[in-house]
């Protein structure tokens, strides 16, 4: 059960309204995240910008974005977050195939160098961030340039923060992406946790 209930979009000012709707039809529901923050709206407002440009804007694609958001999430053990993030992978066309390969990505063919570089610093920082090594950062520098390491280095960071919140708050899941989740990495053991 979370321990602070989300906001509705009757309860809001017509920006975070704006923003509910947004991710409403993008993603089939708005975050019961988004909706708590906004109960101090400066907070949801600036993460929403803050999303925007980590996630959806920049050089990398943002497939890969979105694995790296997910495996920062399976580092830290915020399943609310691997939820969202595997709905979202969806969203962007990775098949459910190549989600439940993330537990695989150093073996499994779904994946290239470039992804593996990304998905290692991800699961290394979103576990414990001084994890990462100059090794990691010099075969990330063989894909992708030091503007992009910094997009994917702010996705992770970004998930950092979200994952936090999420856990500390118990945010509850929303059917959608526990569903989304549930068949695409169900096989790996995963269960939506206290977010239920």
């Amino acid at each position: 059960m979370a321990h602070i209930e989300p906001l509705q979009n009757n309860e809001v000012d017509d920006e975070l309204r704006t923003m509910f709707e947004h991710y409403e039809a993008t993603r089939g529901f708005c975050p019961n995240s988004v909706k708590t923050m906004a109960r101090r709206p400066n907070i949801s407002k600036a993460f929403g910008r803050l999303n925007q440009v980590i996630l959806y804007e920049g050089s990398v694609a943002e497939d890969l974005k979105m694995l790296v958001a997910l495996a920062s999430s399976v580092a830290s053990g915020c399943q609310y977050c691997q939820s969202h993030m595997t709905n979202l992978s969806s969203i962007y066309n990775l098949s459910d195939e190549k989600i439940a390969a993330l537990w695989e990505f150093e073996t499994s063919a779904l994946f290239d160098g470039g992804e593996r570089a990304a998905i290692r610093l991800a699961l290394k920082a979103g576990n414990l961030p001084n994890e990462t090594s100059e090794e990691d950062f010099t075969e990330l520098k063989r894909y992708f340039s030091e503007g992009e390491i910094v997009e994917i280095v702010a996705t992770i960071a970004l998930f950092g923060y979200l994952n936090r919140w999420n856990d500390t708050m118990a945010t509850q899941l929303e059917e959608l992406p526990a569903k989304v989740a549930q068949r695409a990495i169900g096989s790996t053991g995963w269960e939506p946790g206290k977010h239920q």
